[in-house]
């Protein structure tokens, strides 16, 4: 089972925390902290999000601080015009922000002004009428299986504590094998393991789906445990770091990016790629757009169709046989 929402995501400030960061008036400050609190435990966003979001908001609040001479009140924020958004946007354009990140931090104020409308608390119909910056489109980048087992055998083979490299191989795999998101790996709790046929995970937007769990994982995480020199209860983490507490998502990340590094990987080799690399290998495989977006926990079927793109030799295949059944 996922950490429960109430506990503080690892990287992520709490809701007092991120409220108290921001140049607010007392009143806006107030409803930060509610909408951060809806983040993150009704919405049951990762850190990394929570993260960008609070960024967001924060350059948002530090510009109204010059724009409108102090810091904003909830008055304020209701009465800003759809000139003083796109003065925002210039600014941080300014700053050399590129569009996708302009498109992050547009999202980032709609689902804060979003909440404060939802709760009666204040409105603007201005935002609404900004459009985000068109953005290309991003085909996933996913390793070969030649790449990801590739890497999996690095990982099994760093100069680490047995241990640590264990535990290493068990996240890898579980994102690669079952095509979950970091941060369910790590928000998974002791009381999962010995891992069953089937693994319930609770993804963004508090929704639940089921993956199997392939042999391999299974006996990737008894590795894990049976090296493990930390006393992991139920209810705490399963996958921990050096002082026993959840393992970071950062430190993961620093992992691939050793890993790649080492084993000379592209880039674009993340904790994410063996995801792409999850969903994709089932479609070259057989699977249908459907049982993986269900696997994926994909709230909409066209997200989960952007892995066509990647192996056009099998979207040519469903195309065919689409066609044959007209």
């Amino acid at each position: 089972m996922a950490r429960s929402a109430a506990r503080t995501l690892t990287g992520a400030p709490s809701p007092d925390d991120a409220a108290r960061a921001i140049p607010a008036h007392e009143d806006a400050r107030r409803e930060i902290r509610n909408w951060y609190a809806h983040l993150m435990g009704e919405r049951r966003l990762g850190a990394a999000t929570l993260v960008n979001y609070h960024r967001d908001l924060t350059r948002f609040f530090e510009f109204l601080v010059d724009h409108l001479g102090g810091p904003a009140d909830l008055k304020a924020l209701a009465a800003l015009e759809l000139r003083d958004f796109r003065a925002f946007v210039s600014h941080r354009r300014g700053e050399g922000l590129t569009s996708r990140s302009v498109a992050r931090t547009l999202s980032s104020l709609r689902s804060f002004y979003g909440f404060l409308d939802r709760t009666g608390v204040a409105a603007n119909a201005a935002l609404k009428a900004l459009r985000s910056p068109k953005l290309p489109h991003g085909i996933p980048k996913p390793l070969t299986v030649t790449g990801a087992g590739k890497l999996l055998d690095g990982a099994r083979d760093r100069e680490t504590a047995p241990w640590k490299a264990a535990r290493d191989v068990a996240v890898l795999t579980l994102l690669y094998g079952c095509g979950l998101r970091i941060s369910e790996a790590l928000g998974l709790d002791r009381e999962v393991a010995p891992l069953k046929d089937v693994l319930r995970i609770t993804g963004k937007g508090n929704k639940e789906r089921i993956v199997p769990v392939l042999p391999v994982a299974r006996e990737a995480v008894d590795a894990y445990l049976e090296l493990c020199p930390h006393a992991l209860m139920a209810g705490g983490p399963l996958f921990v770091g050096a002082r026993g507490k959840r393992l970071d998502q950062r430190q993961v990340r620093q992992t691939m990016i050793d890993l790649r590094r080492g084993l000379n990987l592209p880039e674009t080799v993340s904790p994410h790629a063996l995801r792409h690399s999850f969903a994709t290998h089932l479609l070259a495989g057989g699977g249908d757009l459907r049982s993986i977006q269900e696997l994926l926990g994909h709230a909409s079927l066209s997200t989960t169709q952007v892995y066509t793109e990647v192996d056009p030799a099998r979207l040519l295949e469903i195309y065919d046989k689409a066609k044959g059944r007209r």
